[in-house]
Parts: structure tokens; sequence; C-alpha cells
């Protein structure tokens, strides 16, 4: 039986980010993990934010932002970059992170992130606790070792990181993909009826065992047919019937 309890923003997993804003000269980073798609065409994307970060005002003035992702490896510094202000703190600097340009926007990426993701602010809606920002994605910049040979941007390469009610875990294994529950088999392939097999070389033909036949017949005629002897003659007189030397 399931148990009611209070509304919250329980919602797990949700993609664990870092947001890079400001400038490639005086870069900040937040961490965000109230994201997410909300639109195919254009492509965008909404971020909250509370508007007493340090971040926010960067963002909102700019009206744009960098979503970076993050492989397992940098968990730590998604979580440092998190709980701690840029207020203060150089967040770049302490976890040895480098802003780099990034297309399309004046705001900053983290160049040690494989993927990134360059927005545009297109509206910000005032919800309560928090502000959400509606953007467009302009542009993505991914590494190349993410790409197959078929084009395809394979993100399980990087070791994604979901955020699931306060704690961090890796994504495992694939179940299925989009609409594999409805994809009709591909027929299996037809077989090729089976060829006769070849007659080997070695095997002769009717006519040719004919003709053998006849050659093994000739032979043994003419090895059974009785030999015709002669005496030479060598000056030795042979004995005659019934007498001795």
């Amino acid at each position: 039986m399931k148990k009611q309890i209070s509304p919250g923003a329980l919602l797990s997993p949700v993609p664990a980010v870092l947001v890079s804003c400001g400038t490639v000269e005086k870069p900040n980073l937040l961490t965000i993990a109230w994201g997410g798609t909300v639109c195919t065409h254009p492509a965008m994307v909404s971020i909250s934010v509370r508007p007493e970060r340090f971040s926010y005002p960067l963002i909102k003035e700019s009206g744009e932002f960098v979503i970076n992702l993050p492989g397992e490896s940098m968990v730590k510094t998604l979580d440092f970059c998190g709980v701690k202000s840029g207020r203060n703190t150089d967040k770049f600097a302490v976890c040895g992170l480098t802003a780099v340009p990034a297309a399309g926007v004046s705001a900053p990426a983290v160049a040690e992130c494989p993927v990134s993701f360059s927005c545009k602010v297109k509206e910000v809606i005032p919800l309560g606790s928090h502000d959400m920002f509606l953007a467009e994605i302009v542009a993505i910049e991914a590494e190349e070792w993410l790409f197959e040979e078929s084009g395809r941007l394979a993100l399980e390469k990087m070791g994604m990181v979901a955020y699931a009610h306060g704690e961090y875990f890796s994504l495992g294994q694939k179940l299925g993909s989009f609409g594999y529950s409805v994809r009709k088999k591909k027929p299996a392939a037809k077989s090729a009826p089976a060829k006769p097999p070849k007659k080997p070389a070695d095997i002769p033909s009717g006519v040719q065992r004919r003709k053998n036949s006849e050659r093994s017949n000739s032979a043994k005629k003419k090895k059974s047919a009785p030999k015709k002897t002669g005496h030479k003659k060598t000056g030795v007189s042979h004995p005659v019937k019934g007498g001795s030397r």
C-alpha cells in the first residue's frame, strides 16, 4: 500500500550539470539539477535558479549561459560547485577547470566537460523559490571521441551522472531504446536454395567410364594370351629323353 507524504521536489532522477556564466575573463559556475528539455523545435531547455544566488544576475543580465555535461570523474567538482558561492570562491581555479570560449554566446564553457550546450535566454518565469530561465540552444559542442563511425553521438561513453533526492548516481545498464516496445522485428533473410554438389574432377563421366572399361578389358586379354617361345641355338646338345649324362 502506498503512503501519502507532503508535496515536494522529489521527481527523480534528473541530470546534474555544471552551468557556466559570466565571461571567459570572469567566469562562474553553479551546479543545476533542476533543468531539462522543454521543446524540440526550436531546441529549448530550462534551468531554475534562486534569485539570491550569485549566478542569477550574471545570467539574467547577459541572457546567456552554457550547460556543461560532466562525466563520472567530475562528481566531486559537481558537488563542490553546488555548495560553494562564486561571491568568495573562484570555482574554476579551486577545481582546476579551464574556461574557454563557447560557440554562439559570450558565456564560457568548461573545457574539461565532454559536451556543452550554448544557450540564450528567451524568457524568465518567477515561480516562487526559484525563477525558471527558458532558453534556446544555439550551439552544441562535443568531444570527437564521443562520436561513432556512423556519426551518432554516444553520450554513454562519457559516463553520465544523475541526481536523485540529494545523491549522485552513474547511469547503468541499457534497458531499451525509444519505440522498441512496438518496433516490428525484421523478417529473417530467406536462405538461398541449396546448390547440387559439384562433381569432383576425379570422378569420370559415364562415357569416360565406358572408355576406361574397354581399355581395361583389352589389357586383360593381352595379359592372358599365351606367349610363343622358341629355343635359341647355343651349341649345347640336349640330353636324349630317358638317358643320362
